[in-house]
C-alpha cells in the first residue's frame, strides 16, 4: 500500500514540474525580444539601439590636412662673443630682457685701444706730412731739370720718395683702422634684436678674446621642424597654411621650407614651418601640435568615421543606416576624412535624411527588426547585444 502511495506521489511531482515548464517555456517566446535570437513577437532577428548609436549625415566644412608635432625653436639664437681680451667695466642687460639690434650690451675697459687709437691717428699725420714734403721736393726737381739745373737721376729718386711716403700713408692709415675697430670692439652691441636668454659675464671679469658672453633669440618668429611621413610629404608646398595648438591656445603659422631629401632611418621629410610670434605669446622650447591644411571642402557631406564599415569580401565599404525601422545596407564612395572633427566625406549612397548606424552595436543584416531602447519591452537589453558584437557589423 505504501509503496502504491508512493509511485502515485512521484508521477504527480513530474506532472507538475513538466506544466511549470511549459508554461515558462510559452511566456518567454511571448515576450518582445525573447531570448535566444531577439525575436520580438517570434519573428526574425532583431537589434536593440541606442539614441547614442544613430546619427544622421550633414553638411560641413573639411579640411585635407597632415598632422606635425613638435617644439617651437627660435627662428634665430645668436651667441655673443668677446672679440678682444680686457676687463668688463659694466654690463647693462640681464636675462629675459628685450633688447634692439645695436643696442649696447656690456662694455669693456678701452683705455689701452684709445691709447692705440690716438697713436694711429698721429703715425697718419706724420705720414702724410711727409707724403706732402716729398711731392713738393718732387715739383720743384722736375722743374729744375727742365731748366737743366739739375740731372734726371734726381727727379727718379724725389719720385721713388713721394712713392714710398704714400705706402707710409697708406700703412698708417690701416693701423688707425685697426685701431679704431679696437676701439669699437670695446663696445659689445646687440647683432640682432631679441631677447637675452643668458648672461655669462659680470662687470670687473677678466675676459679672453672669443669668450662667450651672451646668448640672444629671436622671439618674433618661430619655427617647428615636423617629420612628415614620405606617402604624405608630396601634398605639402611652401606657403601652405599650418593651424597649431600650443599652450592652450589656437596659432596660424605657415611652411617655409622643405628638406630636399627622404630620411632613410623614418622614411620622413622634415617641414620646416614658421609661426609669427610679435606679441612673444609664445615661448621657445613649447611643444605644439597642428595640422598643415592642403584642402579645404566646403559643404561636404558628412557621417561619423564610425559608421564605415568594410564592404564583404574586399568590396566598397558600406554603412548600415535604418529604413522602416529595418536595417538597410547602404554601397559609399568615400572623399576626405578629417581626423579632428572624426567624420569622413561621403560622395555618394547617403543623404541629409538618412539614419545611419555608428559604432560597434552588434552582429548587422540587412532586413533585421530595429529597436530603440527604451521604448517599452526590453529597455537594457541594447547594452549586452553591443558587448559581444564582432567589429565591422557583418
Amino acid at each position: 500500500m505504501q509503496t502504491t502511495l508512493r509511485v502515485h506521489f512521484r508521477a504527480a511531482a513530474v506532472a507538475a514540474m513538466m506544466a511549470l515548464a511549459a508554461a515558462c517555456s510559452k511566456k518567454a517566446d511571448a515576450a518582445p525580444g525573447g531570448a535566444g535570437g531577439g525575436r520580438p513577437g517570434g519573428g526574425g532577428p532583431s537589434v536593440t539601439l541606442g539614441e547614442s548609436d544613430i546619427a544622421q549625415p550633414r553638411l560641413a566644412s573639411l579640411e585635407d590636412a597632415i598632422p606635425v608635432t613638435g617644439t617651437l625653436e627660435p627662428l634665430e639664437r645668436a651667441e655673443v662673443r668677446a672679440r678682444l681680451e680686457g676687463d668688463v667695466e659694466g654690463v647693462y642687460v640681464r636675462e629675459g630682457e628685450a633688447v634692439r639690434a645695436g643696442q649696447l650690451l656690456a662694455r669693456f675697459d678701452a683705455g689701452d685701444q684709445a691709447g692705440n687709437a690716438r697713436s694711429a691717428d698721429a703715425d697718419v699725420a706724420a705720414a702724410r706730412s711727409e707724403l706732402s714734403t716729398a711731392q713738393w721736393t718732387l715739383d720743384q726737381n722736375r722743374e729744375l731739370h727742365r731748366e737743366g739745373a739739375i740731372p734726371e737721376r734726381d727727379v727718379r729718386v724725389a719720385e721713388q720718395a713721394v712713392a714710398a711716403a704714400r705706402a707710409r700713408v697708406a700703412a698708417a692709415q690701416a693701423r688707425s683702422g685697426t685701431s679704431r675697430r679696437e676701439v669699437g670692439d670695446t663696445r659689445v652691441v646687440a647683432p640682432v634684436s631679441g631677447i637675452i636668454e643668458r648672461r655669462t659675464v659680470n662687470p670687473g671679469e677678466h675676459i679672453n678674446r672669443n669668450a662667450a658672453l651672451f646668448v640672444l633669440v629671436r622671439g618674433d618668429v618661430l619655427e617647428l621642424a615636423a617629420a612628415v611621413p614620405e606617402r604624405a610629404a608630396a601634398a605639402v608646398r611652401p606657403g601652405q597654411s599650418v593651424r597649431f595648438v600650443a599652450d592652450g591656445s589656437e596659432f596660424t603659422g605657415r611652411v617655409a621650407r622643405i628638406s630636399p631629401s627622404v630620411d632613410p632611418g623614418s622614411r620622413s621629410v622634415t617641414v620646416y614651418v614658421q609661426v609669427p610670434n610679435p606679441d612673444g605669446r609664445l615661448r621657445a622650447g613649447t611643444f605644439a601640435s597642428g595640422r598643415i591644411v592642403s584642402q579645404v571642402v566646403e559643404g561636404a557631406m558628412v557621417v561619423p568615421a564610425s559608421a564605415i564599415r568594410d564592404g564583404r569580401e574586399g568590396g566598397p565599404p558600406v554603412v548600415y543606416r535604418v529604413v522602416d525601422g529595418k536595417v538597410d545596407v547602404a554601397t559609399v564612395t568615400l572623399g576626405l576624412k578629417d581626423e579632428t572633427q572624426g567624420v569622413v566625406q561621403v560622395l555618394d549612397g547617403v543623404g541629409e535624411a538618412d539614419r545611419v548606424i555608428v559604432g560597434n552595436v552588434g552582429v548587422l543584416g540587412k532586413g533585421m527588426a530595429v529597436r530603440m531602447a527604451g521604448q517599452g519591452g526590453r529597455g537594457g537589453g541594447g547594452g549586452a547585444e553591443k558587448g559581444g558584437a564582432a567589429k565591422g557589423g557583418r
